[in-house]
């Protein structure tokens, strides 16, 4: 086994390990599969982003109460690699509501196949959401009141 490939295939982990965050909602999990992989034996990035837009889609669409579409991605850090086998845990939370779009913040922790229970942060990002209707224009969402938002997160 050559030293490349003997350090991609070890298992000590790239980032300290860390607790999952307590303010946001487990939203996904999954598993990347060997036909998820780039050439170098990574996770394809697009792969991940694909993952974290229907990830960021589930807290919005409480409040959309219909169609919905992404309409930005605002930031997006990769922060470590994704390989297959890893345990991704999705985690959203609601930053903004405005009159026809939605903000929310997605974080993405894995635990390694041979290191469970230790995780690690691999990607965050920020994405943006706008109510539609049936013809694709956008429409107003009917804004909960604070206290029901305050009251769901707290049940988060």
């Amino acid at each position: 086994m050559s030293n490349e490939s003997s350090a991609h295939a070890a298992t000590p982990l790239d980032a300290p390990t860390i607790g999952l965050p307590k303010d946001k909602e487990l939203v996904l999990k999954v598993i990347p599969m060997p036909a998820d992989c780039n050439a170098n034996g990574d996770i394809f990035g697009g792969w991940v982003m694909a993952q974290v837009d229907l990830a960021g889609s589930v807290v919005p669409a409480r409040y959309v109460d219909g169609r919905m579409a992404t309409v930005a991605v605002n930031q997006f850090v990769f922060k470590q690699p994704v390989r297959v086998g890893d345990i991704l845990s999705f985690f959203s939370s609601l930053t903004r509501i405005g009159n026809t779009s939605i903000t929310v913040q997605v974080e993405v922790y894995a635990e390694r196949f041979r290191s469970q229970g230790r995780y690690i942060k691999v990607t965050e990002a920020s994405l943006t959401y706008v109510a539609i209707d049936d013809f694709g224009k956008p429409r107003k969402i009917v804004k909960p009141d604070a206290v029901q938002v305050l009251a769901a997160q707290d049940t988060m």
